[in-house]
């Protein structure tokens, strides 16, 4: 509990064991409630940890029974943590030592009596050490300090109601918030491309775990988001996010509800005469990932052809994932022969996904190579889109991080839970073919965005004047960009952060403070 490994309940706790102690008159009563108690007492355990609810694991079901038998295998192997089952051993023999002069019972009692106690005023019992995130998780320091919305300040206690209160109220003023595009192009409009890259499973955290930062690639663009904000941990919803970018943020459930037509980014863009593509490294099977992307993201437009494209890697679920170099250069060719002068293109990679292994392997790949051959196709793309003359706005956006590293939480893999290391990702935004290219370093944005700052963005470039511009000054393209503040949702789980802290709320619960 000391260490965050569980979000004990003290009162839950305290009834158990008062179930326990209860006198009966009879031994066969008291072998009914042994037997009874066993699963109670194992039910009890589970809420008190931080792994996934019931209905969470209801929900994941059908995705679990496409994994393959080689990654069901290795997610359990990263289950057990044997430091603990080992110090759990220590304590059991340390019990059956000491039970021998001390009634243990009366010390466990009296100690949960006490927790009770302390905790009167609420259910929870967080034992953690007052600290505050780590650097691994924490955005970059300016986030906390930006400009909060109207009516979305932190100064209020963070009781479990004072953030229940915000977190309506950041929903509400999220309603509100649209990006405006225009009604038609102008007449000195310039022609260009739009390709959105949209990676699975790459966070700031998994590029520090793997060293990455560094990569080349991340020198060609022309503005990098430092504080985004996905806002999720699953594929299937960050698609639908980033396809209804140009509305404010939404709950998890309204994601799968109607919304107003004015959000779906690549609609508003079809209505300015760009056409609509779709490219992926997969079949987009799993997950109903693909369907979701139709029925809900309201991208309509056919999947780009898959044939002659060479196999790559093996999934998780055992389905290729195709080679993405081939694939952006198979794209490039199809846009030099097309005549279409506009397009936006969605391009969805999963290479990096947890439980993706070598052609012929049953084992997971080491995800620092796979990333290293991923940044170096993307990096070789934009080179010889560069050289290619053509016109091109390239928006690298992930759908969420890999989570390489866990935490006490969430074990190294799991999502589950879309804690800031797994929502903060690296956008960069690239703009090929400019008459005055963007020189020096990639400009930084620090302030707290998500998606609408990417619909904002792409809105104040429609016209293609930023391509035909003798001079363009990326300050100001990229100038009061709207700030969202950190809230991210999956299923089953909610954390945002309030006064530069994590805080998280489970299957809707009390709020405790994220676990360091």
């Amino acid at each position: 509990m000391w260490y965050g490994y569980l979000n004990f309940h003290a009162l839950s706790n305290l009834v158990f064991l008062a179930w326990l102690l209860f006198p009966l008159p009879s031994r066969r009563l008291h072998r009914i409630r042994h037997w009874v108690s066993v699963p109670i007492g194992f039910a009890l355990f589970w809420h008190d940890t931080w792994l996934p609810g019931m209905d969470s694991i209801m929900s994941q079901g059908s995705q679990l029974a496409g994994f393959s038998a080689a990654y069901l295998l290795d997610l359990l192997e990263r289950f057990i943590n044997w430091e603990m089952i080992g110090a759990g051993f220590v304590l059991l023999v340390l019990y059956m030592f000491i039970a021998q002069w001390i009634r243990v019972t009366v010390l466990v009692s009296l100690m949960l009596i006490w927790l009770n106690v302390l905790t009167i005023a609420g259910p929870e019992m967080n034992l953690l050490p007052s600290k505050t995130a780590t650097p691994e998780v924490a955005l970059n320091d300016k986030a906390s300090t930006a400009k909060a919305p109207d009516g979305l300040d932190q100064s209020a206690p963070p009781t479990s109601a004072n953030l229940t209160s915000w977190l309506n109220r950041f929903y509400d003023s999220e309603r509100q918030r649209v990006t405006h595009f225009p009604d038609a192009l102008p007449a000195d409009s310039q022609p260009f491309d739009i390709l959105v890259i949209n990676i699975c499973s790459l966070s700031w955290s998994d590029m520090d775990v793997a060293q990455l930062r560094d990569h080349p690639l991340w020198k060609h663009f022309d503005i990098v988001l430092n504080n985004y904000n996905s806002a999720t941990g699953y594929s299937g919803p960050a698609g639908i996010r980033l396809l209804r970018a140009s509305c404010g943020q939404t709950s998890h459930t309204n994601l799968y509800k109607p919304t107003d037509q004015r959000c779906y980014l690549f609609d508003n863009l079809a209505k300015l005469g760009f056409k609509q593509e779709l490219m992926m490294d997969h079949t987009g099977v799993f997950g109903n990932y693909l369907k979701e992307l139709r029925e809900e993201g309201n991208l309509q437009a056919p999947l780009m052809s898959q044939a002659g494209i060479a196999p790559e890697l093996t999934s998780f679920d055992g389905s290729t994932v195709f080679n993405d170099g081939q694939l952006m250069q198979r794209w490039l060719d199809d846009r030099t022969k097309s005549s279409d002068a506009r397009s936006a293109t969605f391009y969805n990679l999963i290479p990096l996904h947890d439980g993706t292994r070598e052609l012929g392997s049953t084992r997971t790949a080491e995800w620092q190579p796979r990333a290293k051959v991923l940044f170096d196709q993307l990096d070789t793309f934009l080179t010889n889109l560069e050289k290619s003359g053509r016109r091109v706005m390239v928006v690298v956006v992930p759908e969420h991080g890999a989570a390489l590293q866990g935490d006490k939480m969430q074990m190294s893999g799991l999502r589950d839970i879309p804690s800031p290391s797994i929502t903060h990702v690296p956008v960069g935004i690239k703009f090929v073919g400019m008459k005055a290219p963007h020189q020096g370093q990639p400009l930084t944005i620090d302030t707290p965005t998500s998606l609408l700052a990417i619909s904002e963005i792409v809105s104040r470039v429609v016209d293609g004047q930023v391509f035909n511009a003798p001079n363009v000054n990326m300050s100001v393209l990229a100038d009061n960009l709207p700030q969202s503040p950190v809230v991210s949702e999956n299923d089953n789980a909610v954390v945002m952060m309030y006064q530069g802290k994590p805080w998280i709320r489970l299957n809707g619960g009390d709020w405790v403070a994220y676990p360091q």
